[in-house]
């Protein structure tokens, strides 16, 4: 019922105010939509293996493997020496429980320097899955090997292992485009020419992106039919507290015709152009963003929104970018342990967007946990 008092002025005063008040602005992106934090699991198995790095969701339900499972690897042993993890959990959204998927022979016939299972994992279509192995013999960039790409089926079951000069310690989140029958894959490489993490180690100008385009015939394992190094040039550097740093985060646009990349030791998000058909390098392509909200950008992946969305390593934010402008558009604290300086500082690594597109999965490696934030 409208109240008799108000009318004239005062209805003219009510309005203007309402003019005048501010309007809460519309999100720009993704990350200002999602307001929990939650921890799922604690992703440390029956062998104490620690320092949960990769993560990636399962496309089809095979083997022991449910469609929307998630999928964690570990690089640290139970001694917590890094380069040295050779485990593959299973978080299980359905029932909240987690298994063991893979415990690869730490001595794996074929990988130079054994098994430290990295950011860079990935499972098709077909149900197999490929993993990255950066190793170390004492948990330093001393006695780092080359490392692997290692080939397991939908059970756990190592098939068998990729390796050659091409490959140098296969260290960041990869990036895939998936037909069933055959795949184009996209691996960043941060080990040539990186030495001792002891004094002060430069910075080399070696690590590549090296695109693999492979076969996967009905029931048979993924082998490679070519490859080419599509980027290079990229800053890798020993470091003794988080072993490598390297360009880590590879996401591809919708369109598939921009490879984005995170390079850590510039503080930036490179572009490649046309990475599924170009026949030689980029070097490191053009420059989207860098410096601002970036702090040693780490994994990344493409948002249904058209965003990137970058881990920081050296706090515990996730970046917000518009992939078309390099707009950095938020900031979100995923990580607020005080325990580190600034909060969550080196804790960040892998990351993978929820099946429903609302929320993302991330670790906290600090603490050996999954994480959900929605």
């Amino acid at each position: 019922m409208r109240n008799p008092s108000i009318g004239g002025a005062g209805a003219a005063w009510i309005i203007a105010l309402a003019i005048a008040a501010p309007a809460h602005a519309a999100p720009q992106g993704l990350l200002e939509t999602l307001h929990h934090n939650t921890t799922l699991i604690n992703t440390v198995p029956a062998n104490g293996d620690q320092n949960p790095y990769a993560i990636y969701v399962a496309p089809v339900s095979t083997g022991i493997i449910k469609k929307d499972d998630v999928l964690v690897d570990n690089f640290n042993n139970s001694s917590n020496l890094q380069g040295t993890g050779s485990t593959i959990v299973i978080y299980h959204p359905d029932t909240g429980k987690m298994t063991l998927f893979a415990a690869i022979p730490r001595e794996l016939k074929g990988c130079p320097g054994g098994m430290g299972l990295s950011t860079a994992m990935v499972m098709f279509k077909s149900g197999w899955v490929i993993v990255g192995s950066t190793p170390s013999n004492d948990g330093t960039t001393d006695t780092k090997g080359a490392g692997c790409l290692v080939v397991l089926d939908s059970r756990g079951k190592v098939n068998s292992v990729i390796s050659n000069p091409d490959i140098n310690d296969p260290w960041g989140n990869m990036a895939v485009v998936d037909s069933g029958t055959s795949a184009v894959l996209f691996v960043s490489n941060a080990g040539f020419g990186v030495g001792s993490a002891k004094g002060k180690p430069p910075i080399v100008h070696t690590a590549t992106v090296l695109r693999m385009d492979l076969d996967i015939p009905n029931g048979k394992p993924p082998v490679v039919k070519r490859q080419t190094v599509i980027g290079s040039g990229y800053g890798a550097q020993a470091d003794k507290d988080v072993f490598l740093i390297g360009p880590t985060g590879l996401a591809l646009s919708a369109d598939q015709k921009k490879l984005y990349v995170s390079d850590a030791v510039s503080d930036s998000v490179d572009v490649i152009d046309n990475p599924l058909t170009r026949t030689d390098s980029a070097g490191t392509g053009h420059l989207l963003t860098q410096g601002g909200l970036l702090r040693r950008p780490l994994a990344m992946i493409m948002a249904p929104n058209g965003h990137l969305l970058v881990t920081n390593a050296l706090n515990g934010q996730v970046v917000e970018i518009d992939a078309e402008t390099g707009k950095q558009l938020h900031a979100r604290w995923s990580d607020v342990d005080k325990a580190q300086t600034p909060p969550g500082s080196g804790d960040l690594f892998g990351i993978a967007m929820t099946p429903a597109g609302n929320g993302f999965y991330y670790v906290e490696d600090d603490v050996n946990t999954l994480m959900l934030a929605k």
